[in-house]
């Protein structure tokens, strides 16, 4: 092991000692478990060459910046909304130095973190009250743990979901105290299944946002309002969990309507939960909305300290919800610029991109929101495919990957695409340029 720490320390003589010694290790432990599977060993050179790489690569900047050609909008896996440039601004702002974060200027007394948002998110969703959390999945939670622990929640069976990354409704509700009581049937649930389930032992009614997935053909869900009546009616409380947090009309742009947070609350739910890293365009984020007498109990838990946001989640997120007040949102916030991108502009972008390449052409494409957005609904795109690549299109997916700036694009058959409604403009340079080089 020591000679290939020294080897990788020739290699890399930026790298810390320590840091060399734990890359050999790791690196040998691998080939001694390629050997165990009947591999033939790695020379020591190619050991201390893969150490090299790991040792870097722990040295390194991370997440990594990428190129997302893949022609999903709100990609989970590559960190679902990018921020605008007024987000970015002021997180450089509120992370380059120090802030009034909890601390009031006016009074020169200690403040509250809260008190830099919820006006804002009051502002814009029409709420009486709002309490910021570090993802949705907090705020579920934390809406259910402080206002149905020890008792039952309705919940159509057709919303008792899984999205991705394991989170599960029914595991949600457990978690925070709550007693799961699944309404209705897969496919159908109407008012009178939750009315004919409330007990004594009910505390609330929850509608649960589908997220990725759709439900077609002999289907039926009650309405908003209809819901509102009877939660109301039977002295319970109506939690909707829209997921995707919509301020913008999704149907202008010819998708399928994806319900409004505003809406929600007009509809008479008590409280709506929603993320702010979806359609919303900003940082991850669980925002609940409604009135300050349900919003207060929830802010008080014990548990909301650890689930808050830090400075830079509440810079970001102000920043994002003042473009939407100002009216902004659909021409700076770059989900809805991707949404809203028409497919002129799509194909001159990847003019400009493949311009002299060769080995490419233009073709006709469909992109997806993502992140749990309209499933199934898909918009018209313009993507740029590789033709003949060498080695299969695995091996050119492979090549994109290991790129200076990563690219992540989509196999179609046997050719890649690349997708232009989702590359960023101030992407299109380097992507230009890694397909020169390949």
């Amino acid at each position: 092991m020591e000679v290939v720490a020294r080897a990788i320390a020739r290699l890399a003589p930026d790298v810390p000692a320590h840091v060399a010694v734990r890359a050999a290790r790791d690196e040998i432990e691998v080939v001694r478990g390629a050997v165990r599977q009947g591999q033939q060993a790695a020379a020591s050179d190619a050991i201390a060459e893969a150490g090299a790489l790991r040792a870097r690569l722990v040295l390194a900047d991370a997440p990594r910046p990428v190129i997302n050609a893949t022609g999903v909008i709100i990609h989970t896996n590559l960190g679902r909304a990018p921020l605008s440039e007024r987000a970015l601004a002021a997180v450089q702002a509120a992370a380059g130095g120090y802030s009034d974060l909890e601390y009031e200027l006016a009074t020169g007394r200690r403040g509250s973190r809260s008190n830099h948002i919820s006006d804002v998110v009051r502002e814009v969703t029409g709420a009486e009250a709002a309490l910021v959390l570090n993802n949705n999945a907090a705020a579920v939670f934390l809406a259910l743990e402080a206002h149905a622990r020890g008792r039952d929640v309705l919940v159509a069976r057709g919303e008792s979901i899984e999205i991705g990354g394991g989170f599960r409704i029914p595991d949600i509700l457990q978690a925070s105290g709550a007693r799961l009581r699944d309404v209705g049937t897969t496919n159908r649930t109407r008012v009178g299944d939750y009315a004919r389930a409330v007990t004594d032992e009910t505390a609330a009614i929850m509608r649960v946002h589908p997220s990725n997935f759709a439900q077609v053909g002999f289907t039926e869900s009650p309405d908003a309002r209809e819901l509102a009546s009877l939660a109301r009616a039977c002295g319970l409380m109506l939690i909707n969990d829209l997921g995707s947090g919509a301020l913008l009309d999704t149907t202008v742009y010819g998708l399928a309507r994806e319900p409004l947070i505003g809406e929600a609350l007009e509809a008479g739910a008590d409280l709506v939960t929603f993320s702010g890293d979806k359609l919303l365009g900003g940082p991850q984020a669980g925002v609940i909305v409604g009135s300050d007498e349900v919003v207060a109990p929830i802010a008080r838990r014990p548990l909301a300290r650890a689930m808050r946001p830090d400075k830079m989640t509440i810079a970001a997120l102000r920043a994002t919800f003042g473009q939407y007040l100002r009216g902004e949102a659909a021409a700076t916030v770059p989900v809805w610029q991707m949404i809203a991108a028409g497919i002129g502009e799509l194909r001159e972008r990847a003019e400009r991109v493949s311009a002299g390449v060769t080995g490419v052409r233009l073709v006709d494409s469909r992109a997806a929101v993502g992140g749990g957005s309209l499933p199934g609904q898909t918009l018209p795109s313009v993507a740029i495919e590789v033709l003949k690549p060498r080695g299969g299109a695995e091996a050119l997916a492979r090549r994109l990957r290991k790129a200076s700036r990563p690219v992540i694009g989509r196999i179609r058959g046997d050719r890649v695409r690349l997708d232009m409604r989702t590359v960023l403009p101030r992407d299109e340079g380097a992507l230009r340029e890694t397909l020169q080089a390949l």
